[in-house]
């Protein structure tokens, strides 16, 4: 398990997520949602963090939003 996060990010614990009164899961990386989960889907995730500790959770969370990331985000400057 050495090799799955080389740079520690998952310890500054990026991930967070919410679940809404329908079950849907919200998936947010740094407060922004990146996804959302619903059915079987939301309903296999809760299973799984159930039972998870805090790094197994955010790395729950990694594999399920996957490789949302590319580069090419816009980032919000203050003027």
């Amino acid at each position: 398990m050495d090799n799955i996060d080389k740079r520690n990010r998952l310890e500054e614990e990026p991930f967070s997520y919410k679940v809404s009164k329908d079950n849907k899961v919200f998936i947010f990386w740094e407060k922004k949602q990146v996804k959302i989960l619903r059915g079987k889907e939301s309903e296999k995730f809760l299973a799984k963090i159930a039972n998870a500790d805090t790094f197994e959770s955010q790395l729950i969370m990694a594999k399920i939003t996957g490789n949302f990331k590319r580069g090419n985000e816009k980032v919000n400057k203050a003027k």
